[in-house]
């Protein structure tokens, strides 16, 4: 059996390999050859990144394309701006090059100083670098429904795009590696309303698919599952993202449509179909915000983008969550927010990294040559004053039964995924009505789990007779190269009278803590951050948390959604160790250290009729 699993992947690259040779890409459907584990393995990906292709990374002054993305989240090096580059930490389990499907590719071709791009007015004035007009540019296409390019010729536009469309999938399927390296193909939709993003990534299931739609063509989410619909009809399956809904200013989230008509049961069942998962956090986090959990002590985390906003409601995913739940009930029954979550980094120079020593504070990038607060101000924003406000890149986790396109996009369909703030912390969430206290003691834990219940991003079956509440087996263990765990939280959206309410709860601590009865809250793991050295210990909090908790005030006839919060110890934010690495001061306006953090999908309760 040993030998089969070591040789599995080495199998089935091979067969890869010869089939690309031959001019055949590999179906994902016909890898055989690969181990599978039935309790399924947890495995990290990025389902997030913009290469050269993208127009706002490449007028950014980014080169590399999806072939370096690959290969650096591989941990191979990569030539960056001069330099060799690898990943800090390990090497990607599987990722997803999304450019912007918005004129992908074509100012590549302001390279060739012939070509039809390069010779038109705007080619020129791009070639200047002129700072006005390329301001003007991304202004337009992303705050208007404008294309600022009509002027160039349209067979330009499409030639450059198809090519672009034809190197991303080739790069895709050229580096996937069944059983050890999975390759999505993908793209960014760019769709902003007024300023509010509405942006998507959509990520393909097999080894082709049909060119990107883009916000030119529309900026209704509606329009672009019409794509998904026809898409798959034609046999290209694929699913939408939404992702910084932080900057929507409510519209992500809205109880109407992009009509401003109020949500339908039609409109719910399409979106949940398309949009089964939600990016809970990439370089700011979109769980909540303090206006909207006040009693959550933890809500503060990584605040990014809200300057400008007005609506935090509508805005995040947890509010997003409960609306969902409150919209079902006069949408027969389907809940148009019923997501599983993601995280990932969202940088714009195609090198993924989540961890904290990695993030330079450039704009979207890693740059280690640039100084602290960093600004750059060819990209339209001249206002911003502190590139060190955003925080670092986060991570996906999937379990799924093998590290392959047909299993990890299983997984993202029945939600079965997690977000990390970056790290690699590992967490399951189970929810059953038969669970025992003893669970935990159990070698087979983890087989009886899912034997009597459901996993996260399931449902939760009728409740039998005699049964009061549910219970859930909850389980994290730190990063082998991070930090310690300070606590198990479960976070709970359900009705009260048709409206939606949270409750957190403190369900297992680290170091022997217990929550105050008359506070409710819990003490403080401590802090050994040495923020002059920008270094910590491990000399508080746990190595690996679990617990089985009965919910205390669960009401058989209102809708639930819990998912578990894993909370690390304190440790020195990017900005904090950038600081210490230049010998400059610590930035103000941001904290010293970071509580980095992971978020698994809901499982949800609706009762019967």
């Amino acid at each position: 059996m040993r030998l089969r699993q070591l040789l599995g992947p080495l199998v089935a690259a091979a067969l890869l390999l010869v089939a690309t040779l031959n001019g055949v890409a590999q179906s994902p459907d016909d890898i055989t050859d690969i181990p599978v584990n039935p309790e399924r393995e947890a495995y990290y990906g990025d389902l997030h990144l913009l290469t050269t292709y993208s127009f706002s990374a490449y007028m950014a002054g980014v080169r590399v394309g999806p072939d370096d993305a690959y290969r650096f989240a591989r941990g191979e090096p990569v030539n960056y701006l001069g330099e060799g580059l690898r990943r800090s930490s390990p090497p990607l389990d599987f990722l997803a090059v999304t450019d912007q499907a918005e004129n992908m590719g074509l100012f590549n071709t302001l390279d060739d100083p012939n070509s039809l791009f390069s010779k038109s007015e705007i080619g020129q004035w791009i070639r200047k670098r002129d700072t006005n007009v390329l301001g003007q540019i991304i202004d337009l296409m992303l705050f208007s429904r404008q294309n600022p390019l009509l002027g160039v010729d349209a067979a330009a536009v499409k030639a450059a795009t198809q090519t672009a469309w034809q190197q991303e999938i080739e790069a895709a399927n050229h580096h996937y590696q069944p059983g050890m390296f999975t390759t999505f193909i993908g793209f960014h939709w760019t769709s902003y309303s007024g300023g509010k993003n509405l942006h998507r990534n959509v990520i393909f299931r097999g080894n082709n698919a049909p060119l990107p739609f883009s916000s030119i063509d529309s900026i209704k989410p509606e329009d672009l599952w019409t794509y998904l619909d026809t898409s798959r009809r034609q046999g290209w399956e694929a699913l939408a993202i939404p992702h910084n809904s932080n900057l929507s200013d409510g519209l992500m989230f809205d109880g109407v449509d992009s009509d401003g008509l109020p949500i339908t049961q039609a409109y719910a069942k399409r979106r949940a179909a398309h949009e089964p998962l939600v990016e809970i956090s990439n370089l700011g986090e979109s769980e909540t915000h303090p206006a909207l959990s006040p009693n959550d002590e933890f809500s503060r985390f990584e605040l990014f983008g809200m300057e400008k906003m007005k609506k935090p409601a509508g805005s995040y995913v947890r509010h997003a969550l409960g609306r969902g739940m409150e919209i079902a009930q006069h949408a027969g029954g389907f809940n148009p927010f019923k997501f599983g979550f993601v995280a990932s980094t969202d940088y714009s120079n195609g090198l993924s990294d989540s961890a904290e020593i990695a993030y330079a504070g450039t704009n979207r990038t890693i740059d280690p040559r640039k100084p602290l607060a960093y600004v750059d101000r060819s990209v339209g924003h001249p206002e911003q004053s502190a590139a060190y406000r955003p925080g670092s890149g986060s991570l996906t986790g999937v379990w799924a039964e093998q590290n392959t396109r047909k299993s990890i996009f299983a997984a993202f369909r029945r939600k079965e995924t997690f977000g990390t703030s970056g790290t690699r912390l590992k967490l399951r969430f189970f929810a059953s009505w038969e669970y025992g206290s003893a669970l935990f003691r159990r070698k087979d834990w983890i087989k009886e789990a899912y034997r009597r219940g459901v996993p996260m991003g399931g449902d939760l079956p009728p409740r039998p007779a005699g049964k009061t509440a549910p219970r859930f087996a909850i389980w994290a263990t730190r990063d082998p190269e991070g930090a310690n765990l300070d606590r198990l939280q479960v976070i709970k959206i359900s009705l009260e009278n048709g409206k939606s309410v949270e409750k957190i709860y403190d369900v297992a601590l680290s170091n022997g803590r217990k929550v105050d009865p008359k506070k409710g809250k819990a003490a403080t793991v401590g802090n050994t951050v040495d923020l002059q050295r920008a270094t910590y210990t491990n000399t508080i909090g746990a190595t690996e948390i679990s617990a089985v908790w009965q919910d205390p005030q669960f009401d058989p006839k209102a809708r639930a959604a819990y998912y578990l919060r894993v909370l690390e110890i304190p440790t020195p934010r990017w900005s904090t160790i950038e600081a210490v690495k230049r010998g400059q001061p610590l930035p103000e306006g941001v904290p010293g250290t970071i509580q980095e953090r992971g978020w698994s999908s809901p499982v949800w309760f609706v009762p019967q009729q």
